[in-house]
């Protein structure tokens, strides 16, 4: 079976851009939260950049051939800016706090350069924060992903078990989940940001709102015309989710 795409691949680059970019932001998020459906909203745009997680460095992330190099993580880095720079100058970067946390500890060079060049006018950095309202479906859908495996619907053919319930594996992950609030919460006091918020299920419900909303707080006007075509996001089963949060209601 070959490979979906998972929107890192050089193909969905932008043409190059030269110099820094124009507009940078964040997307604050934790796990499971739905901000791969958000980023990929923003990014078919062509005008908002493509806010994926450049700072995977997880040997099963996208950028995991490069866990042990710090000069190969820079080079990465500094090929995103250049590649995922929409032409109108706009950068986004997708975080979870536990990425910035292993730059800490590994790559403190790199950390300089993303917080340089994603925070360069502070206060007036821009950063969206994407929570979830539903706190135990969130817990649920994270716990079920760290004990299967399957964070992606073109995992789910791969013949791995369905993952017993476990009402230790949804409380686990419902401290991970306050956990990364918590350090979001924070990372954008110390810094002075005023973040926009956006939530999961408002998301779903209006994307266009979403996205414009996301347009109005960076001051970057939406041109129809430059709208592009990105890889497509499968929704996972709920089948089994469906069957944990019985249970756990139940409980």
């Amino acid at each position: 079976m070959i490979p979906a795409d998972n929107g890192y691949e050089a193909k969905f680059d932008f043409p190059e851009w030269e110099g820094s970019p124009r507009v940078s932001y964040l997307l604050a998020t934790v796990p499971r939260s739905g901000s791969t459906y958000l980023s990929h909203l923003l990014w078919q745009t062509g005008c908002l950049g493509a806010p994926l997680e450049y700072l995977n460095f997880d040997p099963t992330g996208p950028y995991g051939h490069a866990s042990e190099s710090s000069v190969e993580q820079i080079n990465l880095w500094q090929a995103a800016l250049r590649g995922r720079t929409s032409p109108n100058g706009v950068f986004g970067l997708k975080g979870f706090p536990m990425q910035f946390a292993a730059l800490h500890s590994s790559n403190q060079r790199l950390l300089g350069d993303v917080m340089r060049g994603i925070f360069p006018s502070r206060p007036a950095s821009r950063v969206i924060w994407l929570h979830r309202r539903d706190t135990t479906a969130h817990a649920i859908s994270y716990a079920r992903a760290i004990l299967s495996g399957v964070w992606r619907k073109e995992q789910e053919a791969m013949g791995r078990a369905e993952p017993e319930y476990s009402s230790i594996a949804i409380e686990r992950a419902t401290q991970l989940i306050e956990d990364a609030e918590g350090a979001w919460a924070a990372m954008l006091a110390d810094l002075g940001i005023t973040p926009l918020e956006l939530w999961y299920e408002d998301v779903v419900a209006d994307p266009s709102a979403a996205v414009e909303a996301v347009a109005a707080y960076l001051g970057v006007g939406l041109d129809p015309s430059a709208a592009i075509e990105v890889p497509e996001i499968g929704r996972q089963s709920q089948q089994g989710a469906k069957t944990w949060a019985e249970r756990h209601s139940g409980a």
